[in-house]
Parts: structure tokens; sequence; C-alpha cells
């Protein structure tokens, strides 16, 4: 394989001009040598050519082959279980159309190394046209709560089991420390003061005896949903980069809370790089978090799937959020500490 190469023990991908364009096509010749394996869902088709990296920040690589394909390498091979093929492949079953069309999965060993779907014509990240609609006084946040309804009713087809909240505390309480710790200068040291407050947040947890879970997105934020030609694509079941067991089952409202923090960071994106003004990216993100809930709740009342959603769980899961999206910043892009900050500080003054 001369255009892709691993390390001896798995944990570096090496990748040339050409390579994504080579795996399609031996992904379609039905020839991938030794020692890569595939499990194609659908017949890969053959004669794709052209290839160009899409530019988003991502922790991975995805490249766009043909203009048909999109091929995704994980930079750092994923041992099992590998959630993104087995999600995909299910929610194709369970008649939800809004993803992308998975086409195949490469492994080496047991490790993931890259996933390949379809390319979405005229697709915009999330963090762009979100923005944009802001930036342009739309609506759009009680469409993506019906679509998010709609993703969690397909995914509770898979088993759903019962859980408290104790381990879930933990975990939050973990990550407030870890994103203390790891985020420098005023904004840590604003953090630590503000850690009362936080552990006050998270307390709720404790009270949750007993609740709905099951496998969620994992990382469910509007850069996870394209708008493209024909409507809402939601991508990137891999899993939070920042979990240590993304496949764990969960409750529905975690996803909810991170979509919901993920319109605060429009705001404040839109605030810092479009100078918005406060005041009306504080009213639009009101309004947008109640639209988006209001929807959620309706849409998944009508699919019969009301139960899996624990609204006790949001305000704590969200504080956790913006813990985990400063641990982020931190491990991997530093530049974005102001979006969970800037909520932070919003919030809690």
């Amino acid at each position: 394989m001369d255009s892709v190469s691993i390390s001896a023990d798995g944990s570096r991908l090496d990748l040339s001009a050409g390579a994504s364009e080579w795996l399609v096509a031996a992904l379609a010749e039905g020839a991938v040598p030794e020692p890569y394996t595939a499990k194609i869902f659908v017949p890969v088709p053959g004669g794709v050519a052209g290839e160009r990296p899409i530019t988003v920040d991502q922790t991975n690589r995805s490249v766009i082959v043909g203009e048909l394909l999109v091929v995704k390498w994980f930079l750092e091979p994923v041992p099992p279980p590998h959630r993104a093929p087995e999600l995909l492949a299910h929610l194709a079953v369970a008649g939800f159309g809004h993803t992308a069309r998975p086409y195949a999965a490469v492994y080496w060993q047991d490790r993931l190394i890259a996933l390949v779907t379809a390319y979405l014509p005229e697709a915009q990240d999330g963090w762009d046209w979100c923005v944009d609609a802001l930036m342009a006084g739309e609506d759009f946040a009680a469409e993506l709560g019906s679509l998010a309804a709609e993703l969690h009713a397909a995914l509770a087809i898979l088993p759903v089991a019962i859980s408290g909240g104790e381990g879930w505390h933990q975990r939050a309480v973990d990550a407030a420390g870890e994103a203390a710790r790891l985020t420098p200068g005023d904004d840590g040291q604003w953090l630590e003061f503000r850690a009362g407050e936080f552990s006050a947040a998270l307390k709720p947890l404790l009270a949750v005896d007993s609740t709905p879970v099951m496998r969620i997105h994992g990382d469910f934020h509007v850069g996870q949903i394209l708008k493209w030609r024909d409507g809402y694509a939601v991508i990137d079941f891999d899993g939070n980069p920042t979990v240590q067991d993304p496949d764990a089952p969960q409750p529905a409202a975690r996803d909810v809370a991170q979509l919901l923090t993920s319109l605060e960071h429009v705001g404040q994106i839109a605030i810092k790089r479009r100078d918005g003004s406060p005041q009306v990216v504080a009213d639009w993100v009101r309004a947008a978090r109640m639209d988006f809930l209001t929807a959620y709740v309706a849409r998944l009342s009508a699919l019969g799937q009301e139960a899996i959603f624990d609204r006790r769980l949001l305000r704590a899961f969200e504080v956790e959020q913006e813990c985990r999206e400063l641990i982020y910043a931190a491990r991997f892009l530093p530049r974005w500490t102001y979006a969970p900050m800037g909520v932070l500080r919003r919030w809690y003054g």
C-alpha cells in the first residue's frame, strides 16, 4: 500500500496525496491488500477520480473523492468497538434518512482507519450555515429539534436500559476539575473561583435514581449537522473525543444538552467573528433554545418515544459539556476557548 502507511503499533497513520482516491479504487475492485480489511455496506463505485480535503476544524481528516464520496481517515486508528459504522448501518435499516449513506469501513488489524460515505452536494458545515442564519435573523432551531427527535427515536429501536445518575455526577465533577486545570490564565482562575457554583449545578444528577439510557450520537453539536442540497444530514458518530468510553449507553438528554450548548456557541461565534450585537445574540439564543426544546419534545411524543427524554438531567449535562469544550480546546484547539468561556461567564456572571 504505497499511499497509506501505519506505524508498527498502529498509533500513527501517514497519508500522502492520492491516498483517498487510491482507497476508493481499491474498494471498488475488492482489492484492499493485506494487512488491511474492509467491510462493504454498499458496493463502492469504480472510476471515481480526483480528491480535495475538507478544511473545517476536525480531529480527524476527511477528503472528498470525485465529488461523490467522502473518505474519513482516523489519524489515530480506533480500537473496537467501532460505533460509527455500526450506528450508520443501524440508522439505514431503521429508516433514518438524514445521514450520509455509508459505503465501507476499512480496518488495520482490529482498528478502524477509514470510513467511506456518500458526498452530499452543496453541503455547508453547521458552524457556517448556523452563524449565517443567526446573522440573517433566521429561525432554524425548531427544525433541528425535530431532526434530533427523529434520530433518537431511530436509535431507541436499539436496546434501552435503565440507569442512575451517580456515575454521571462523578464524570461531570471530574470534567469540571480537568477543565479548570487545563485552562490557563484568567479563565482558569475564574473557573476555580466558580467551582462551588458548578458543583451545585451538577448535584441534581445525584437525585436521579433511574432513567432510560441508550446509544446516542455522543458528540451532537451543530457542526455535526450539514445543510446540503436536499436538507439536513447528521454526521460523525465517533463519539466525544474527551470521553473515555464514548459508546457507553447514555440518556438522550446528553445529546440534547450538547445541541443546546452548541446554539450558545453559535452566538459566541457571531459576536467574536461577525461583530454581532451581544443583546441581539442573547435574545436569539434564548428563543432558539426554547424553539429547539419545544419541537424536540413534540416530535418525540408524536413518535411515541417521549419516555427517553429526562429533562431533569439537562442543566447539569450542559454545564458538563461546557467543561468538556474547554478540555477539547486545551487538547486540540486552543483558539476555541473563547466560546465555552463566553457561555459560562454569561451563565455565572
